[in-house]
């Protein structure tokens, strides 16, 4: 058994996917908190595939892939926010066209290089055991940036996931703040792909948040829990793929759904079997819409 927890970290190439998932982990759990909190799922899943073209642009160029999908991401969230300022148009509707024809761009502008099908695999589905040094101190620094500016920006963002109305009427710069929060989405995402791949990154950036989310609900404590089931599900799918020799990132994401169907069933207060033992109360409680 020990040797079983000790034996991947003898090579190099796992101590690297190790730190890259336990960073990646922490990083989109704190990310997703404040999306899952704003119900904005769906623009997790348009970054992830906003990215794309950005990454293929920048390997065929072969300049840098994390600096690539980060501004095509960026340009991507800033297109939504405008373009979803015309009331005739819903913001999903906007996030569908635009994250359809970034992916499409991606698929175009891969397929121009040589070799592109093995590249692609890579991207789609994660390549964590490939990770190089280089990979693991970009992700450092930027999840460091990413914290400390959730953390400056923690207030505000809760507010505006809170009541937008409310937010606006204090004189908080609505529009700027959802552009800080996808840009942060964007950089979480992109620093994460090569853990658990563009498909199942969303999964990495919700599933934990909404696994605190059952737990808890003080949103405090949800920042702390979300990153810490991120991290222990990165740690678990890696140990798990390093065993039976199967997809890192598929196993990631299975444990990190694991956790989110106990903490369904048996969460202490909403938990589908154990909510319905907390006492009713005599009286009757308003419902306020």
């Amino acid at each position: 058994m020990i040797e079983f927890f000790t034996e991947p970290w003898q090579h190099v190439f796992m101590q690297r996917a190790f730190l890259v998932v336990l960073m990646s982990g922490v990083v989109c759990g704190v990310i997703g908190s404040h999306v899952a909190l704003r119900g904005m799922a769906f623009i997790g899943d348009a970054v992830a595939h906003a990215v794309f073209p950005g990454i293929a642009i920048a390997f065929v160029l072969q300049t840098s892939l994390v600096l690539g999908g980060i501004l095509a991401g960026l340009v991507t969230a800033l297109s939504i926010a405008v373009v979803s300022q015309n009331r005739r148009l819903k913001e999903d509707t906007v996030i569908g066209v635009f994250f359809a024809a970034a992916f499409g761009l991606g698929i175009v502008v891969m397929s121009s290089a040589p070799g592109y099908g093995g590249s692609l695999e890579s991207f789609l589905f994660g390549s964590v055991l490939g990770i190089s040094s280089q990979d693991v101190v970009t992700v450092a620094i930027a999840g460091a940036v990413l914290l400390l500016i959730t953390g400056g920006l923690h207030k505000e963002f809760v507010t505006v996931g809170l009541d937008r109305e409310t937010a606006r009427s204090v004189g908080l710069p609505i529009f700027w703040l959802d552009m800080a929060l996808y840009a942060m989405v964007t950089i979480a995402i992109v620093i994460s792909i090569q853990a658990v791949g563009n498909i199942l990154v969303l999964a990495l950036l919700i599933t934990p948040a909404a696994c605190a989310r059952l737990l808890t609900d003080r949103i405090g404590v949800m920042m702390l829990i979300a990153p810490a089931i991120g991290a222990l599900s990165g740690l678990v799918g890696l140990y798990l793929s390093y065993a039976f020799n199967l997809a890192a990132g598929g196993l990631i994401v299975l444990t990190a759904t694991a956790v989110f169907a106990v903490c369904w069933l048996f969460a202490p207060r909403h938990g589908l079997l154990l909510s319905h033992r907390r006492p009713v109360a005599t009286a009757a409680v308003p419902v306020h819409p």
